[in-house]
């Protein structure tokens, strides 16, 4: 835990000034107007009172244990006043000073040396190059970003970490010019020692914190940041990330259609899927987002009800609505002919339009709201207002509304849309009802909130497994495909012919027709060089698809270890997909399943998962593909068994931990779906390089 960082109860500040422009100055100025109550330590050998409080020459000399000290000094003494909080037993140091690993080689070198020095005395190291933490309920700010400057102590429910300054100290500015309060606001910087993974860890702990806003760059700690986040799920706490650089750096030259597939951002988007993190694209989306999630309800169903003054606005948030997966049923018919009989000009679908007679009588808004929300079995509400909260005389009026609808439909999720005030804004909080300008903000808002409530459902992981060690050595197709079978994976017999005698006999064994293969671990996608012979229906085309296979082959890979070819049976009908497992550096193994056979990489039909993935998970991977319905049988074809395609993807994750210690990537292409059951027909495992003493 980091609570000697964000719960201090003492704060020695190592560079304290009483120049109002230094960034020694801000946090006492600020602490001291936050009404911090724990103790306060100007550090500066050249002052004897900084801000009315004594100054010290020296964390030593403070004479007291210090929870938390701040470094704001130039870089090059800035090693020095590090050791000495370490030697004074300080708990935790936060950092501001830059100039390191974001400048340089040698500032490099020097922020490890800030990371051994943390290591060694045990010290927490919060940046270096950061802005800080901020303490909301305890009026702790140790930081410099101005828009700290609080003059009241307003806490919430919302923690923020950020591993950039600047984008930390830019969305507190806007939430809170929105109304959004918070409970921990922290950013990272260079993270020499304490990473964005742990302070997402603490807020996930902490039971003031409701809702995590996260801004992530990178992850340098893959399995801390998935316990973190798993904790925050396990402890219901709802987590809103953007995560920049949309980059597949490094998987352009992988062998394997899953590490070409599996980017570095795609495997950040598996990350967030399976632990129930919204993932927002812009900042104004972060904060819409952040708000739903510390104010709104979880809806109990898809189902989203739309009150509207205006009929075009209706129509743009169902066209969202149904964009963002929301179901805008229609009322039913009994109910809508109630609607025409109170309000004759409405129009009583869903969008349900009361038109703008609202303004000469506001109570039909109010019956049209409660119409829907009795009649019409929805989860989610939004409710058009138009301009009436800032008409003074209609905006008493709403509060009553909402407040008497929310009193009788507390199960339902309302969102409020429309030109709003502050104070309405504020009231409509109070009530657990946000609100927005833009009402298709609100819709997506609303589809939000059933996102994390649908996420929230289903459990993340399946446990691990032992499996059987893997055969020594290269791993041809044959060892593969019998590798994956111990591992539970449904996969086609084949059989190793040296010549084209064993291949006849082999052929014969099997029945006719069969499929040839050529069989070498140094040539991975076989199609690719037409090393692959569908359909041979004879001993005579045995025999001649042997030789013309191994002339292929030869002629593609000259220098390649070439043991014969496959033979297995040939299977009719089916859908293909294609399974696989990739070792991703920072999160381990990633499993994904797709759409298209040989076209995988051209179509990117894709689902990817962090192992070890569990059954629910499973099928919900294949839910997220956009050809999902022709697995269940679109346009006349036989419904594929999703089942068996789950229980293989929930194999091969575990095959993938298993054996994460020696494979880089496992291929199942193509993995042939029947409607009952399901058989892998070819498999790549790329075994990682031994390191030069054990190959020798």
């Amino acid at each position: 835990m980091l609570d000697a960082l964000f719960r201090p109860r003492s704060v020695a500040v190592v560079g304290a000034s009483t120049d109002p422009s230094k960034l020694g100055s801000l946090p006492i100025k600020f602490m001291l107007g936050a009404g911090f109550a724990g103790d306060i330590y100007p550090v500066n050998p050249r002052a004897d009172t900084i801000q009315g409080l004594k100054a010290f020459s020296s964390v030593k000399s403070i004479g007291k244990r210090i929870d938390a000290a701040i470094i704001a000094v130039p870089k090059e003494l800035s090693l020095a006043a590090l050791a000495d909080c370490a030697e004074a037993g300080a708990a935790a140091a936060i950092m501001f000073t830059s100039g390191f690993a974001e400048v340089d080689a040698a500032g490099a070198s020097a922020q490890r040396d800030i990371a051994a020095l943390a290591k060694r005395s045990k010290m927490r190291v919060l940046g270096p190059n950061c802005l800080g933490v901020v303490n909301f309920a305890e009026g702790m700010v140790a930081s410099f970003h101005p828009a700290f400057a609080l003059t009241e102590k307003r806490a919430g429910v919302i923690g923020l970490a950020s591993q950039s300054g600047a984008f930390g100290g830019l969305s507190f500015s806007l939430a809170r010019e929105r109304g959004l309060s918070f409970s921990y606001c922290v950013t990272t910087g260079n993270e020499a020692d304490i990473d964005i993974a742990e302070c997402v860890s603490f807020l996930a702990q902490d039971p003031s914190t409701e809702v995590i806003l996260l801004y992530l760059e990178g992850c340098r700690n893959g399995p801390a940041l998935i316990d973190a986040l798993d904790a925050a799920r396990r402890n219901k706490k709802r987590v809103v990330a953007i995560k920049v650089g949309r980059t597949n750096a490094g998987a352009a030259a992988a062998a394997s259609h899953t590490a070409t597939l599996a980017g570095s951002d795609a495997v950040f988007d598996a990350l967030f899927r399976q632990y129930g993190v919204y993932r927002a694209e812009t900042i104004e989306e972060f904060l819409d987002i952040g708000l739903a999630a510390a104010l709104g309800k979880a809806p109990r169903n898809e189902k989203l009800g739309l009150v509207t003054v205006s009929g075009g606005v209706g129509v743009l948030m169902a066209d969202a609505a149904t964009d963002l997966g929301l179901d805008v049923t229609a009322l039913p018919e009994a109910t809508q002919a109630r609607v025409r009989e109170i309000l004759p000009y409405a129009g009583p679908r869903n969008p349900i339009d009361v038109t703008g007679q609202v303004v000469a009588d506001p109570k039909l808004f109010e019956r049209g709201l409660e119409i829907a929300l009795a009649e019409g079995g929805f989860g989610s509400l939004v409710a058009f207002t138009g301009a009436l909260p800032r008409n003074p005389e209609h905006a008493p009026m709403l509060k009553a509304v909402y407040t008497s609808l929310r009193e009788r439909h507390r199960d339902v999720s309302l969102i409020s849309a429309g030109l709003s005030t502050p104070q309405f804004r504020d009231e409509l909080a109070a009530l657990a009802i946000p609100s927005f300008e833009d009402p298709s903000r609100a819709v997506r808002a609303a589809a939000a909130l059933r996102f994390f409530a649908h996420r929230a459902a289903e459990p993340a992981g399946a446990e691990k497994r032992d499996l059987p060690a893997l055969p020594s050595g290269p791993i041809g197709e044959a060892e593969a495909l019998r590798a994956l079978g111990k591992a539970g994976i449904p996969a086609i017999e084949c059989h190793l012919a040296i010549d084209a005698k064993s291949a006849i006999e082999a052929a014969r064994k099997i029945g006719f027709p069969v499929v040839m293969k050529i069989a070498s671990p140094d040539i991975l996608h076989k199609s690719d060089i037409g090393g692959v012979l569908l359909g041979v229906a004879s001993e005579a085309q045995v025999e001649k698809g042997f030789e013309e296979l191994l002339a292929c082959a030869r002629r593609a890979h000259p220098e390649a270890r070439i043991q014969g070819c496959l033979i297995a049976p040939k299977i009719e009908g089916g859908t293909e997909i294609v399974l696989g497992a990739n070792l991703d550096p920072v999160f381990g193994p990633v499993v994904m399943v797709g759409l298209g056979g040989i076209f995988v990489e051209l179509l990117r039909d894709v689902s990817l998962r962090l192992a070890p993935v569990g059954l629910e998970e499973a099928h919900a991977m294949l839910r997220e593909l956009k050809g999902f319905k022709l697995l269940e049988g679109a346009r006349g074809r036989p419904s594929s068994d999703k089942e068996a395609i789950a229980r293989a993807i929930v194999d091969l994750s575990s095959f993938a931990l298993a054996h994460a210690h020696e494979i880089v990537s496992c291929d199942i292409n193509p993995f042939l779906v029947l409607s009952k059951g399901a058989v892998a027909l070819d498999a790549v495992i790329v075994r990682k390089s031994l390191p030069e003493k054990e190959e020798a």
